[in-house]
Protein backbone atom coordinates (compact mmCIF):
# COMPACT_ATOMS: atom_id res chain seq x y z
CA UNK A 1 0.00 0.00 0.00
CA UNK A 2 1.11 3.56 -0.70
CA UNK A 3 0.63 6.58 1.54
CA UNK A 4 -1.10 9.70 0.26
CA UNK A 5 -1.48 13.13 1.85
CA UNK A 6 -5.08 14.15 1.20
CA UNK A 7 -5.64 17.84 1.97
CA UNK A 8 -9.25 18.33 2.92
CA UNK A 9 -11.33 21.38 3.82
CA UNK A 10 -14.46 21.14 5.98
CA UNK A 11 -16.77 24.15 5.89
CA UNK A 12 -19.70 24.84 8.18
CA UNK A 13 -21.94 27.57 6.81
CA UNK A 14 -24.70 28.93 8.99
CA UNK A 15 -26.09 32.01 10.67
CA UNK A 16 -25.64 33.60 14.09
CA UNK A 17 -28.54 35.80 15.17
CA UNK A 18 -27.03 38.65 17.22
CA UNK A 19 -28.67 41.61 18.95
CA UNK A 20 -26.44 44.62 18.20
CA UNK A 21 -26.62 48.32 17.42
CA UNK A 22 -25.18 47.99 13.90
CA UNK A 23 -24.00 45.49 11.29
CA UNK A 24 -20.39 46.33 12.17
CA UNK A 25 -20.99 45.65 15.87
CA UNK A 26 -22.79 42.37 15.10
CA UNK A 27 -19.87 41.25 12.93
CA UNK A 28 -17.35 42.17 15.64
CA UNK A 29 -19.32 40.27 18.28
CA UNK A 30 -19.35 37.10 16.17
CA UNK A 31 -15.68 37.51 15.17
CA UNK A 32 -14.54 37.93 18.76
CA UNK A 33 -16.98 35.75 20.73
CA UNK A 34 -18.32 32.85 18.65
CA UNK A 35 -16.60 29.68 17.51
CA UNK A 36 -16.53 25.96 16.94
CA UNK A 37 -13.99 23.31 17.93
CA UNK A 38 -13.86 19.83 16.39
CA UNK A 39 -15.19 17.35 18.88
CA UNK A 40 -17.07 20.11 20.69
CA UNK A 41 -20.11 22.25 20.22
CA UNK A 42 -20.77 25.66 18.75
CA UNK A 43 -20.03 28.07 21.57
CA UNK A 44 -20.52 31.74 22.21
CA UNK A 45 -19.45 34.29 24.76
CA UNK A 46 -22.08 36.69 23.41
CA UNK A 47 -24.33 36.79 26.47
CA UNK A 48 -22.96 40.17 27.67
CA UNK A 49 -24.21 41.52 24.31
CA UNK A 50 -27.66 39.96 24.55
CA UNK A 51 -28.79 36.51 23.61
CA UNK A 52 -27.24 34.78 20.62
CA UNK A 53 -28.90 32.04 18.61
CA UNK A 54 -27.53 30.10 15.67
CA UNK A 55 -28.61 27.93 12.77
CA UNK A 56 -25.83 25.62 11.55
CA UNK A 57 -26.04 22.16 9.98
CA UNK A 58 -24.68 19.17 11.91
CA UNK A 59 -22.50 18.05 8.98
CA UNK A 60 -20.04 20.25 7.11
CA UNK A 61 -19.41 20.52 3.39
CA UNK A 62 -16.29 18.53 2.49
CA UNK A 63 -13.86 19.35 -0.30
CA UNK A 64 -10.65 17.51 -1.12
CA UNK A 65 -8.20 20.16 -2.30
CA UNK A 66 -5.27 17.94 -3.32
CA UNK A 67 -3.81 14.44 -3.12
CA UNK A 68 -0.07 13.88 -3.10
CA UNK A 69 1.79 10.59 -2.88
CA UNK A 70 4.15 10.48 0.07
CA UNK A 71 7.56 8.80 0.25
CA UNK A 72 8.72 6.01 -2.04
CA UNK A 73 10.39 6.41 -5.41
CA UNK A 74 9.35 9.42 -7.44
CA UNK A 75 8.81 8.85 -11.12
CA UNK A 76 10.72 11.24 -13.36
CA UNK A 77 11.77 13.35 -10.36
CA UNK A 78 8.28 14.52 -9.33
CA UNK A 79 5.61 13.41 -6.92
CA UNK A 80 2.16 13.02 -8.39
CA UNK A 81 -0.12 15.81 -7.19
CA UNK A 82 -3.82 15.76 -8.00
CA UNK A 83 -5.80 18.95 -7.37
CA UNK A 84 -9.61 18.86 -7.10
Amino acid sequence: MKTYAVKTRFTFTGTFYIKAGSELEAGEIVQNNCGLVLGGNIHTACLPYGEADWDFPMHPDKKITSIKRQGGAKKHGQAKNTVY
